[in-house]
C-alpha cells in the first residue's frame, strides 16, 4: 500500500448494518496493511479547531521566560510546558526540534486515579486556553472512543471491548509547535522515527507535507490528511495486544525545504492510553501456529513507564 486510506466515522454511526460493516472493514484492512488512516466525520467543530489553533499559538508566541514557569519538574513532561529539543525518539539522543504542551485526563468519579495523575496546568496569561483544551480533548477521546468500537469488531471482540479501559484514561493532547529553522541542523530533525506508545493516536494538523509513514517495503510515504480529515495510526499497545495483526508504523516528521525554514509548523496529536491496569496481554485470538505469541505480557501501566525512560523523559 503506498498511499493512506480514508474512511468517514459517519459509515461506522450509520443505521445500515452493511454501512457500518463496510466501515469496519475498511479501517481494519487499512490498520493491518500500513497503520494509519485518515478519518472524516470526527466530533470536532471547525470553530474549535480554529479557538485551539488560535490559543496554542498564542502559547508558544508568550516570552521563554514566561514558558518555562510552566515546565513541571519530576512528572515526565505528563503536563504542562516541555520545552525546546528535550524529547528524543527512542534510541537516539539527539533531541526532537520542537517544544509542546500536555493537556492530560479530566477525571470523573474514580479518586485514585484523581489522585494518581498529576493535575492540568493552568496557563494565567490566556483565560481560553484551558477552556478549548479541555473541549478538543473530550471531542477526540469520543472520536477514539468509536474508532476503538470498530475495531474492537474487527478483532472480534464485543464491541464495547475498551470501553472500560479507556474511560479515565491516561490520554493527552499534545499541542506542538515545530519553531522556524535558523541553522543547518546537526542530525536533528522535527520529530525522528519513532512508533507511537499508546492504543490510537489520533492527529490534527497533518494537512501539509512533513509527516511521513514508513511502508512495509522500507519506502517512506507523505502521510497528508484533507482539513477536514484527522490522520490516525495504532500505537504500540495495540500492536501487543493484536500480537501485531494491527501495526504500529514508525513514522518522523522531516525538515522542510531550506526555503521553508522560516515558518513553524503545528500538529496536535491526541495519544489515547487506557488506565494503566490494563492488561496488554496478547489476545486469544490473534495467537495460533501461523502467527506464535510475540510479546511477553506487562500491563499498559508498566509498558508506558518504561517507553517514558527510553524516550528521556523519565530519568532511571
Amino acid at each position: 500500500m503506498n498511499a493512506i486510506p480514508s474512511v468517514d466515522l459517519r459509515d461506522y454511526l450509520s443505521e445500515d448494518p452493511k454501512i457500518k460493516e463496510r466501515f469496519v472493514k475498511d479501517l481494519g484492512s487499512a490498520f493491518e496493511e500500513i497503520g494509519f488512516v485518515a478519518l472524516s466525520g470526527h466530533f470536532l467543530s471547525e470553530d474549535l479547531i480554529d479557538s485551539l489553533y488560535s490559543e496554542i499559538k498564542k502559547f508558544f508566541a508568550l516570552p521563554q521566560q514566561v514558558k518555562d514557569t510552566y515546565e513541571i519538574e519530576g512528572i515526565g513532561g505528563q503536563r504542562g510546558y516541555t520545552s525546546f529539543g528535550k524529547e528524543h525518539a527512542k534510541g537516539r539522543k539527539v533531541g526532537d526540534l520542537k517544544e509542546f504542551w500536555h493537556f492530560g485526563q479530566y477525571v470523573e468519579d474514580d479518586p485514585k486515579l484523581l489522585k494518581e495523575y498529576p493535575s492540568n496546568v493552568t496557563v494565567t496569561e490566556l483565560p481560553d486556553f484551558n477552556k478549548v483544551g479541555k473541549e478538543t480533548y473530550r471531542m477526540l477521546e469520543k472520536t477514539a472512543q468509536y474508532v476503538l468500537r470498530a475495531l474492537a469488531l474487527h478483532l472480534e471482540l464485543e464491541e464495547n471491548y475498551f470501553d472500560e479501559y479507556i474511560k479515565n484514561g491516561n490520554s493527552i493532547l499534545r499541542p506542538i509547535h515545530y519553531p522556524p529553522i535558523t541553522e543547518e541542523p546537526k542530525n536533528a530533525i522535527r520529530a525522528a522515527a519513532h512508533g507511537d506508545i499508546n492504543l490510537i493516536t489520533l492527529l490534527m494538523g497533518a494537512h501539509g507535507k512533513g509527516l511521513q509513514v514508513m511502508s512495509h517495503k522500507g519506502d517512506w510515504i507523505d502521510a497528508i490528511a484533507n482539513t477536514d480529515q484527522l490522520m490516525i495510526n495504532v500505537g504500540d499497545m495495540l500492536s501487543r495486544l493484536s500480537n501485531n495483526k494491527l501495526k504500529s508504523t514508525i513514522h518522523q516528521v522531516v525538515n522542510p525545504p531550506r526555503e521553508l525554514w522560516g515558518n513553524s509548523r503545528y500538529s496536535i496529536p491526541f495519544f489515547m492510553h487506557p488506565i494503566g491496569e490494563m492488561s496488554l496481554n496478547c489476545l486469544e485470538n490473534c495467537v495460533d501456529e501461523k502467527h506464535p505469541k510475540l510479546y511477553s505480557d506487562i500491563t499498559a501501566g508498566e509498558f508506558l513507564h518504561e517507553r517514558l525512560v527510553e524516550l528521556g523523559l523519565i530519568k532511571k
